[in-house]
């Protein structure tokens, strides 16, 4: 991992630890899969790993996180990822356990082996979370352009359209209670 990866990811492990006494909410997201749709190759889909999101504390319908992970890319590498979002609570409920939906984009710095030499780059990605009191499910959506663009994963496979990643979240704080 590069130094300004391993930079990246320190200041979001500090800014997630320091947001402890702002009462947001801590959730611990488990990578675990992506879809890459129409492709014809034999990319890794299982892209297990394990990662922080830290939801920010606020009355409003406007949703502010900020996120560090670590997961197995489609090449079966280790990828780094830190960054924050903006979602907008599209629906919430009290039934269900308070069940919502959210959409939002997500901006990061993200480290790839086979992209850039291993060398940190920036994205932005839109994404949907799925959730209530206990958890939730993010997915990300990366385009056809962003395929092609930033992994040039349309050479090795032409047929690819886009790649949906998913994440299972689990709040902290509704099993490990003071």
């Amino acid at each position: 991992m590069t130094r300004i990866l391993q930079r990246a990811l320190c200041l979001a492990a500090l800014t997630l630890s320091c947001t402890a006494n702002a009462d947001g909410v801590y959730q611990m997201v488990l990578n675990g899969k992506s879809i890459h749709i129409n492709s014809k190759y034999d990319w890794n889909e299982s892209n297990y790993g394990i990662g922080l999101e830290y939801q920010f504390a606020g009355d409003s319908r406007w949703i502010k996180v900020a996120m560090a992970n670590a997961f197995r890319d489609s090449l079966n590498n280790t990828t780094y990822l830190a960054g924050a979002g903006i979602h907008r609570r599209l629906f919430m409920t009290d039934r269900l356990s308070g069940l919502y939906v959210d959409a939002g984009l997500n901006g990061f710095l993200m480290a790839r082996e086979d992209i850039n030499e291993g060398q940190p780059f920036a994205g932005i990605l839109p994404s949907i979370t799925l959730g209530n009191q206990y958890g939730g499910i993010n997915i990300a959506y990366i385009p056809r352009r962003a395929v092609h663009d930033i992994a040039h994963a349309d050479v090795v496979d032409p047929t690819i359209q886009g790649i949906v990643f998913l994440q299972l979240k689990v709040r902290l704080d509704r099993f490990f209670r003071n």
